[in-house]
């Protein structure tokens, strides 16, 4: 068998925020890394929805981004907005 050919193989130290809440039609359950890997963005993950995407404030401001990333209504995705805008 070929030897395996790692583009990278490195190990970071993170911090990792699990978050839970409610909104008008679903609740979010979320986990969000921060890490130096991402250039300052961080890592949301969905934990109900299966997805995650890498994101910064300037993507938060990107109309449409979190409803296309998350598979979100527009409502849902403006209560996730509010809550990332606090944090990130």
């Amino acid at each position: 068998m070929a030897e395996r050919f790692f583009l990278y193989d490195d190990l970071e130290d993170t911090k990792t925020r699990f978050v839970s809440f409610m909104g008008e039609n679903q609740r979010f359950d979320l986990a969000i890394v921060r890490s130096d890997r991402y250039y300052g963005k961080q890592l949301v993950l969905d934990i109900q929805g299966s997805r995650f995407a890498i994101i910064g404030e300037d993507d938060l401001k990107e109309e449409g981004y979190l409803e296309h990333v998350f598979q979100l209504s527009e409502e849902d995705a403006e209560e996730l907005q509010s809550f990332l805008m606090e944090i990130v």
